[in-house]
């Protein structure tokens, strides 16, 4: 059994019975190494850094043992990665490559040339790192982005401080866009220094080896322990971290306080040209950053590792406002606001005009990704939640590679040249150019009430299964965290929250409202559809029954809607209000005075909001269910046996008789309310506002005209 080794600056998560589990299965001891490394994301991060192995196996096509490498394909991510992840290819002929290789100015034509290599067809097509593995001649390779190698490599004195701090033992090769001449290069560092167990690569990241997927796992930890423990002896040797503190923090509610009121704002900034989802934090290392003496100097500097950068853009946008002002007032908000995103626009545009070539894609979204806020936090802005929480730890990255270059030299960024060449690399325009087409709700944020079960679950659903992330509310707590748990079970955990909220009390809407913006950063789509249903005789009504229907569903509709006009305002962007009322609003019917009464109350509300709105870009339609009965509250309570007896028929005769009363002879389903909802809100009309859609299987008495 090995020997475990323990670590104070990264974890050791090697199980010897998991691995041992596994046998000599190489490629399975590849996946697990790749995954518990992941894990940690000191080591690297999400989507950073490569892993491979070597191994003999039969050809299909001559019967003889080939050696081949699997390595991580293009695109993956280490620490989720599973064998379909794995491009495998002939050695030999990567070796071969060689031969045919004329120069750097070959680097993109050798790409296409690596799928001649492929052994299993079934595999993950190879990504730009395969060179990089395929001419070091080790069993098991990792190559990853360790917080604090990167602040050696990216340190001004780099590769002295590698020599002195390994002794000779770890090889360094200066910066250079990964590609078949860096892997060859790799081959010459191993040559010149033989015995080495890792190579540095300035500004990138790092190399390490072993014979076994253990021995390999081990020399990393060994040496990112090493780097670690350097850089923390050396905190403070120079003076204070990032030359001191120059502004204090807020506490974190006037932290959370400014952010929600910033988020909208942003959020609109950001989306000038396609819809954004954000992120904020405000993590105790972002502060430390962002309220320093040396913000000014390195935040302009952008980051090292290509990695970082590609997530994070050329530089942040930092925000030089007064925390002590009033944010309330959106529109000087967005006065203050607006001359600091033209000059990154126009930085930006600079950037990419100096820099450009010939070839050059063209250019792409102009507007920052990360956006920092003295003595507040970090806000970041990309297409979907994952991508936006991602940049934000790759910026928190690079804030730690700064810290510890600065700590033992001077911080380096990539030349913006070589940043531009990666950003606008063909490759990567390839690689966005073949990603899926975006979903007709992506970038959205929907916000749906009564989202617990029945109808509400239904369109939440059917929101993120079309891009959204959704904001899930229900008065009941129980379906709501049920719900919650399957959203994340089926779309992840980054495309959903759940706020328990009751639609009759203003102070929990505005709760769950600054919930949604601290999660996402704004609102795209509102759906009113909490509700309940009480069917009674007039004589049987009670003013108490009156006063719920019209508490829930009237007041309810109005408070969420006055609530959240004015964050679709401050976005600047439009939006959608959808209101679910009922064929009950058109139709008069026994014993449904005061639901009935209600529902007409929320259909010609939503007529006023539309004719207001309207200006604003901000849609308010309406949709008209009927006898959805599947999982809905609304037929528990006795309404069920209020209807039943008011058509004079037993409860189990209702789906039938509602169906059969219609013109199509249709049972309703919350699906078909949700399809609905998205018929509004998924682009095809976007011109339309103040409409009724009715989805009721054809209830004549309910046509509008």
């Amino acid at each position: 059994m090995e020997e475990v080794k323990t670590y104070k600056y990264v974890n050791n998560l090697w199980d010897e019975q998991k691995a041992k589990s596994l046998g000599e299965d190489e490629i399975a001891l590849l996946l697990y190494r790749s995954n518990i490394l992941g894990a940690d994301l000191r080591i690297t991060n999400y989507g950073g850094g490569n892993t491979s192995c070597k191994v003999n196996m039969v050809d299909p096509l001559t019967g003889e043992d080939v050696e081949v490498m699997w390595i991580k394909g293009s695109g993956g991510d280490i620490g989720t990665l599973k064998k379909s992840g794995l491009a495998a290819l002939y050695l030999e002929r990567l070796h071969n490559l060689e031969r045919v290789y004329k120069g750097i100015q070959q680097e993109d034509e050798m790409v296409e040339l690596f799928n001649h290599c492929i052994f299993d067809l079934a595999s993950k097509a190879p990504s730009i790192d395969t060179p990089l593995h395929a001419f070091l001649p080790f069993k098991h390779i990792d190559h990853l982005h360790p917080d604090a190698a990167i602040a050696i490599a990216a340190a001004k004195d780099g590769k002295e401080i590698t020599q002195q701090l390994f002794e000779g033992t770890i090889g360094w090769v200066d910066w250079q866009r990964p590609g078949f001449d860096l892997g060859l290069q790799l081959r010459a560092c191993l040559e010149e220094n033989p015995g080495i167990r890792g190579i540095m690569l300035g500004s990138h990241g790092l190399f390490t080896w072993g014979d076994t997927a253990y021995a390999c796992y081990v020399n990393s930890l060994d040496v990112i322990e090493r780097c670690a423990a350097y850089l923390e002896q050396n905190y403070g040797k120079k003076g204070p971290v990032f030359g001191g503190q120059k502004n204090d923090s807020l506490d974190q509610a006037g932290r959370e306080s400014q952010a929600v009121k910033l988020m909208p704002v942003l959020r609109g900034f950001c989306s000038s040209e396609r819809h954004m989802i954000g992120h904020f934090t405000d993590d105790v290392r972002v502060l430390e950053f962002i309220n320093s003496n040396d913000l000014e100097r390195l935040a302009p500097l952008g980051t090292s590792c290509p990695d970082h950068f590609l997530r994070t853009k050329i530089q942040p946008l930092v925000l030089n406002l007064d925390r002590s002002e009033n944010l309330d007032d959106s529109a000087a908000l967005t006065a203050k606001l607006e001359p600091l995103f033209t000059a990154y626009r126009a930085m930006y545009t600079a950037y990419y005009e100096q820099c450009k070539h010939a070839d050059s894609p063209a250019i792409r979204d102009q507007n920052p990704v990360i956006v920092l806020y003295p003595g507040v936090g970090l806000f970041s802005f990309a297409k979907d939640k994952q991508t936006a929480r991602v940049a934000a730890e790759f910026y928190m990255n690079a804030i730690n590679v700064m810290k510890g270059a600065e700590a033992i030299s001077a911080y380096t960024a990539l030349p913006r040249q070589e940043a531009f060449d990666i950003e606008y690399w063909l490759l990567e325009e390839a690689k966005l150019q073949r990603m899926p087409k975006p979903k007709a709700l992506s970038g959205k944020i929907a916000f749906v009430t009564g989202s617990g079960g029945g109808i509400g679950k239904a369109i939440a659903r059917k929101m993120v299964q079309e891009g959204a992330v959704i904001v899930l509310t229900d008065v009941n707590t129980e379906r709501l965290a049920g719900c919650e748990l399957e959203f994340v079970s089926e779309f992840g955990r980054d495309s959903v929250i759940s706020v328990a909220m009751d639609v009759k009390d203003e102070q929990q809407i505005l709760q769950a409202l600054q919930r949604t913006l601290l999660a996402f950063g704004g609102i795209d789509i509102v759906v009113n559809n909490a509700g309940l249903s009480i069917s009674k005789s007039i004589e049987e009504h009670s003013q108490a029954d009156w006063d719920l229907l019209f508490d829930v569903l009237v007041k309810g509709q109005f408070l969420v809607t006055q609530a959240t006009v004015p964050i679709l305002k401050q976005q600047g962007v439009g939006g959608d209000i959808i209101n679910i009322v009922s064929k009950n609003a058109l139709v008069s019917g026994p014993n449904n005075a005061g639901y009935g009464s209600a529902k007409g109350a929320q259909l010609h509300l939503s007529r006023l909001c539309a004719a207001e709105l309207g200006p604003f870009k901000i849609r308010v339609n309406v949709v008209n269910p009927d006898a959805v009965i599947s999982d809905s509250n609304i037929w528990a309570g006795g309404w069920a046996e209020g209807r039943a007896k008011a058509y004079g028929i037993r409860v189990e005769e209702l789906p039938a008789y509602y169906a059969k009363r219609t013109l199509l002879n249709e049972v309703i389903l919350p699906e078909d309310i949700a399809n609905a909802c998205f018929s509004f809100v998924g682009g095809l009309l976007s011109k339309s506002t103040g409409n009724v859609l009715n989805v009721d299987g054809g209830v004549a008495m309910a046509f509008v005209r």
